[in-house]
């Protein structure tokens, strides 16, 4: 499975023989390092494989399957879109693209929604709204974007450029020009970036940031420093764009990750958990970002009938079940089961951190272990997690994830652990 391993050098060595048997060759470009693991049906937080085996999931597809698998209100709801039309062109209106719009618009501080098919492409659109911003609003002749280091937003070639991990950058050179990094929650790194930058031209556009880095080691965004960095922005007249892909809809515990830092984004990317499996992508903006004119950005999928079903479908489940509130009691168990694990393994485990159902298990850079180590043996106790580079274990199971389940989770994961020392 591939959200299993996620972000691991492809070049690493192969994992061990666990769970299912390796298939046959197949003519799927080598563009993984998959576990030896297929995947055949879920329900909920379980899943099988081919031999039936089941499996808690405790990453949902990495962070994407917010209602759990074959999920009932989405299994109805696809089912009857799929009765009456799945895909048009965006040369026409849309009714379910205008709900879903509508509805995100209400939730959130945004005024306008622009639909694609992933996360990549929604930081797309947002880089290239950057440049419209900085050329017809601040009159910018080579607009910058500033991100921060350990940061990821994606794998298309501006995306990638504006990821502040050089290792998604090797062999892909000469990246797009036009982004300068500073380090997460650093207010000096950050000031003295700008200072550099506008002591040269006063030609910075935009911030693109994530709330809480999920691919970079699930770290969560300093308050204070997120607020500093609002008002910077307000003053310099620079654009702010929070990256909320993996920790929006809900997963914090809040319907978006801003919430938890106390301030508004002038626009926003989403992806991910809105469409519960399903592929879709928005970025959202405030009326000030609302910059884009006919003919500017399109997608041919983006926002078509069934995949703004199934956001729809989501967003609306995810209210009428209270799933923020079991998120932010699930959590809450996780954190308390996690430090369990680093009161018994202190020579092991570091630290945790993370907001809601995003958590990461911070291992010592001294010790032996790794996040995919634990995660291959975690197979073995038929539990699925992912990673977060090489020293931090990622969990992001699904926001229906009940009681018991955490319990399950938090023992599953902890023989895991002591199977991998």
């Amino acid at each position: 499975m591939p959200e299993l391993v996620d972000g691991l050098d492809s070049k690493s060595s192969a994992f061990g023989h666990v769970g299912s048997s390796p298939t046959a060759p197949t003519s799927l470009m080598e563009t993984y390092n998959r576990f030896p693991l297929s995947i055949e049906r879920g329900k909920g937080c379980w899943v099988w494989d081919k031999e039936g085996r089941c499996y808690l999931d405790g990453i949902a597809g990495i962070a994407t399957c917010s209602l759990g698998h074959s999920d009932k209100a989405l299994r109805k709801e696809l089912t009857k879109q799929l009765d009456r039309i799945q895909h048009v062109s965006n040369l026409y209106r849309i009714p379910e693209q205008e709900e879903l719009a509508n509805y995100l618009v209400k939730k959130s501080c945004a005024e306008k929604v622009f639909f694609c098919n992933s996360g990549a492409e929604a930081n797309e659109a947002a880089i290239k709204l950057s440049r419209k911003y900085g050329h017809k609003v601040r009159g910018i002749e080579e607009p910058l974007i500033l991100t921060a280091h350990s940061s990821f937003h994606g794998r298309t070639l501006a995306a990638v450029s504006a990821t502040g991990q050089k290792n998604y950058h090797k062999g892909f050179e000469p990246l797009v020009k036009g982004f300068e990094f500073f380090n997460y929650n650093n207010i000096e790194s950050f000031e003295k970036l700008v200072n550099r930058l506008e002591e040269e031209k006063p030609n910075i556009a935009s911030v693109l940031i994530e709330p809480i880095q999920g691919e970079g080691g699930v770290n969560p965004g300093d308050k204070v420093f997120f607020q500093q960095l609002r008002e910077i922005c307000d003053r310099k007249k620079i654009l702010l764009i929070f990256d909320e892909i993996q920790i929006g809809m809900g997963r914090s515990g809040f319907w978006w990750g801003y919430e938890k830092l106390g301030i508004e984004p002038d626009a926003f990317t989403i992806a991910k958990g809105l469409g519960g499996g399903h592929a879709i992508g928005a970025l959202l903006v405030k009326d000030k970002a609302d910059l884009f004119c006919h003919g500017d950005h399109a997608s041919t999928f983006g926002g078509n009938p069934f995949a703004c079903k199934a956001g729809l479908t989501v967003a609306k489940e995810i209210t009428k079940r209270n799933l923020l509130s079991n998120v932010q009691e699930r959590g809450l168990q996780i954190e308390e089961g996690l430090k369990g694990i680093l009161n018994l393994l202190p020579n092991d485990i570091e630290q945790i951190r993370g907001w809601g159902l995003l958590q990461g298990l911070v291992i010592k850079k001294d010790s032996k272990l790794t996040a995919q180590i634990i995660a291959r043996n975690a197979l073995n106790e038929n539990l699925l997690i992912g990673s977060a580079g090489q020293k931090v274990i990622r969990l992001a199971p699904a926001l229906v994830i009940n009681e018991h389940e955490v319990k399950e989770l938090i023992s599953k994961l902890k023989a895991a652990i002591i199977n991998s020392i």
